[in-house]
């Protein structure tokens, strides 16, 4: 086997990935391409065997290792796209493998890596209380320890994304990519500047587990002491170690992104693409508006796709409420048959759509005097939702507008 992160070791992977992985070709996107004024294309790894790209990197590490640490047994940590990657490779090699996995992992990710054969032991809040629980029984049953990314080895894996990128589109500008602990980041910055140095390689973190960020400011690896983000694939505390100087080399810049704007970015990714990619693949497309990307042709990578439906649910409302496309409001009037009516025309004729109401007679002493009504609306955006807000103040009301609960 070649060394890894060098140019044989990339294109050996490239061939050796090639067997259990399906293609992911580019995507040219008109909405983000509009929005940008940039030509945008999408690397859909959500849509990879597994439901994200870590199949690579796990696949290839395993082929590097001898008959004799594959019969030992594999175990790993993971917060779960790179658990079904090495469950899906040890599957295929007809090994054992052992995943330990945050007890917050969503359940998806947990049944499918459970389906694939693997053994699953579910410990700690965060994906680094899950590596330690993991190394702990390595050491305990001799199993053979697979890092889901501080491992040049497993980079070099991820790094063949970027040869398929380059391949599709030699004129390419800038890769933007989501980063964890650091390996996609490691093996598509390393290769796509082994490949032309002028491609301008971007990692993106949310803001909530920004380690990267804070490790290349103190220009060594440094450890959060939380994490906080819905982007449960990337909520990492400390990047690799050993693939720390690839990234400080390689990596142009790295950005942070608030989860308010993954959970929008679900919603267009869903509205325009058709497409579920989960929190933390969405980190690259998200990036666009924070950066100056006009004339420029930009690959995104969706790194993986695996959200369970409470969670697809939850995003998709919150998604709505911050977009103005759902709001509540309120308006006092007179406890009188035929105000509701009333009400309810107004907001007809301005075209909003009512979903909740609440009638609360009870706001005041004197029912005679006002009575609250509480309602939900469906409204097409913030403009429309402000010609609702003036078409019930000409009306004689005065609507206040109210913390958003469906």
């Amino acid at each position: 086997m070649a060394k890894p992160l060098t140019i044989e070791a990339f294109e050996e992977a490239c061939d050796i990935v090639k067997k259990v992985t399906l293609p992911t070709d580019l995507i040219f996107s008109d909405y983000y391409s509009a929005e940008t004024g940039a030509k945008v294309y999408l690397k859909p790894e959500n849509m990879q065997r597994t439901g994200a790209y870590k199949v690579r990197g796990a696949y290839y590490k395993i082929s590097t290792l001898s008959d004799e640490e594959r019969q030992k047994g594999l175990i790993t940590a993971s917060a779960g796209n790179h658990a079904q990657g090495v469950a899906y490779a040890a599957k295929a090699y007809g090994v054992k493998a052992v995943i330990v996995m945050p007890t917050t992992t969503p359940l998806i990710k947990v049944n499918r890596t459970k389906a694939l054969g693997a053994e699953v032991v579910l410990y700690g809040d965060v994906y680094d209380e899950a590596c330690d629980k993991a190394l702990e029984l390595a050491r305990e049953h001799g199993y053979t320890f697979i890092h889901p990314f501080d491992d040049p080895g497993v980079a070099t894996g991820q790094g063949t994304i970027a040869m398929e990128i380059y391949k599709e589109l030699p004129l390419v500008d800038m890769i933007l990519v989501p980063v964890g602990g650091g390996g996609l980041a490691t093996g598509v910055s390393t290769l796509a500047k082994m490949l032309n140095p002028k491609i301008q390689v971007i990692g993106v973190e949310p803001e909530g587990a920004a380690c990267l960020t804070q490790s290349l400011k103190n220009g060594k690896v440094t450890t959060l002491p939380t994490v906080n983000t819905i982007a449960d694939g990337t909520a990492v505390k400390t990047p690799g170690s050993h693939i720390f100087p690839y990234l400080q080399k390689n990596l142009d810049r790295v950005i942070t992104v608030p989860d308010e704007e993954l959970v929008m970015a679900f919603l267009d990714m869903v509205e325009n693409h058709k497409m579920v990619v989960e929190n933390s693949g969405l980190l690259s497309v998200a990036a666009l508006k924070h950066l100056d990307v006009r004339d420029k042709k930009v690959a995104c990578v969706l790194s993986g796709g695996n959200m369970d439906v409470i969670t697809m649910s939850s995003v998709v409302q919150q998604g709505l409420i911050l977009r103005d496309r759902i709001f509540t409001l309120s308006v006092q009037l007179p406890d009188k048959p035929g105000e509701l009516s009333r009400v309810a025309g107004v907001i007809a004729k301005a075209g909003g759509n009512v979903i909740k109401l609440e009638h609360n007679q009870f706001v005041s002493i004197n029912r005679t005097a006002a009575v609250e009504l509480r309602i939900t609306l469906e409204a097409y955006g913030t403009d429309h939702k402000n010609q609702i807000l003036d078409a019930l103040t000409k009306a004689g009301y005065q609507p206040k507008l109210r913390h958003t609960i469906i």
